[in-house]
């Protein structure tokens, strides 16, 4: 088993910043690919960023776009920490949702919800316009 707890949501202005983490326990950190999804009001979970487990793949969707200066989110990962990050730049009111962590013990960086076994409980992030 693995326990998922994020932290870093809040309520921020658009343009701003927040940088979102995940901590997990119950297994070696360093063999999940872990990600990011989120749930908007009416809307159902998608997926943000996925990280393999040593950092060294990420994938983004394609309506975050990262990993460039034009991009706005970053995945990242601490595996002595075992803690992934993502790191929210350019806060926009389409980016309000419960954004949630996810684990998966397997080598491939998926994007399905349906790929991913554990979950966190999600934090909120709420940005105002």
């Amino acid at each position: 088993q693995v326990q998922l707890v994020e932290s870093g949501g809040g309520l921020v202005q658009a343009g701003e910043t927040l940088r979102l983490s995940c901590t997990a326990s119950g297994r070696g950190f360093n063999s999940l690919t872990m990600a990011w999804f989120r749930k908007a009001p009416g809307k159902e979970r998608e997926f943000v960023a996925a990280i393999s487990r040593g950092g060294t793949t990420t994938r983004y969707a394609d309506s975050v776009k990262g990993r460039s200066v034009k991009g706005r989110f970053t995945i990242s990962r601490d595996n002595a920490r075992s803690t992934v990050y993502l790191q929210m730049n350019m806060l926009k009111p389409e980016d309000t949702a419960v954004y949630y962590c996810a684990a998966d013990a397997s080598f491939a960086v998926v994007t399905t919800t349906t790929s991913y076994d554990y979950w966190g409980q999600g934090t909120q992030v709420t940005v105002s316009s």
